[in-house]
């Protein structure tokens, strides 16, 4: 899935620093930021381009990002599938939904653009590996313990059995989330729950006492969060990335 994506679209290069003075293809234009001497704030000033262009004007752009993004989606495509035995497409197709749900929403206002979208899609892939390795206790057919469920493994997992036990609620863990993992702002996060930033400091603070203490004290250890899944259908996974190259709008 993860194959050459399209880059037909042109965009105007004219104006950043470094790149050719003219309207040039995506295919140059990721060359250009490929190479060694150009500056992280001039990739940065091109993907929130990239990006406003996704969210304005359409499924061709929102393909031309995915392009774009393209190298680094391909290695972490690869790093995700060693040791992975089942569907790799599975994962490509995760990869890419959680890339173009990010596309929507990612702040402009902060450094690596490129870099978060791929995060992102990384953490939707993870959770497929994840939902298959890690959230059911493993029995051998030997008599013996029951090996417990990991509760270091993947932040996402760990504050869904956080959630599962009680030790946090819903919003904690948004809380969390949204400013450990997603990079955004407490201010900014704190203005969508309707609290103040401090308040919003105290109770994060509070929340990720109790996860460590819970996690320390092997609360998390035998929490499965639901039944072995099915692996996802492939054509439906390409289906759903499709959708969101053709419908997704901005946030």
């Amino acid at each position: 899935m993860l194959s050459e994506a399209p880059t037909h679209v042109p965009f105007d290069a004219r104006g950043f620093e470094g790149l050719p003075d003219r309207i040039i293809p995506l295919d140059e234009l990721r060359t250009a930021l490929l190479v060694a001497g150009t500056g992280h704030q001039v990739r940065d000033a091109v993907w929130r381009e990239l990006v406003v262009r996704a969210r304005r004007d359409g499924p061709a752009w929102r393909v031309a990002a995915v392009g774009m993004a393209m190298p680094g989606l391909r290695r972490q495509a690869g790093l995700l599938a060693a040791g992975w035995h089942g569907d790799t497409h599975d994962l490509d197709a995760e990869l890419l939904v959680g890339f173009m749900e990010r596309l929507a929403t990612v702040d402009l206002g902060e450094p690596r653009v490129c870099g978060r979208l791929i995060d992102a899609g990384v953490r939707a892939a993870r959770k497929i590996r994840d939902a298959e390795s890690d959230t059911m206790l493993i029995r051998s057919g030997e008599p013996g313990s029951v090996l417990p469920i990991r509760p270091w493994d993947h932040p996402d997992l760990v504050l869904a059995r956080a959630v599962a036990t009680a030790v946090i609620d819903r919003e904690e863990a948004r809380l969390i989330a949204a400013t450990r993992l997603d990079d955004y702002t407490l201010v900014r996060v704190a203005a969508e729950l309707g609290i103040s930033p401090q308040t919003a400091s105290d109770w994060r603070a509070r929340a990720e006492k109790r996860l460590q203490r819970a996690i320390g004290d092997g609360e998390l250890s035998f929490v499965p969060l639901r039944p072995r899944r099915q692996r996802p259908n492939s054509s439906l996974h390409s289906s759903r990335v499709g959708s969101l190259l053709a419908t997704r709008t901005a946030a």
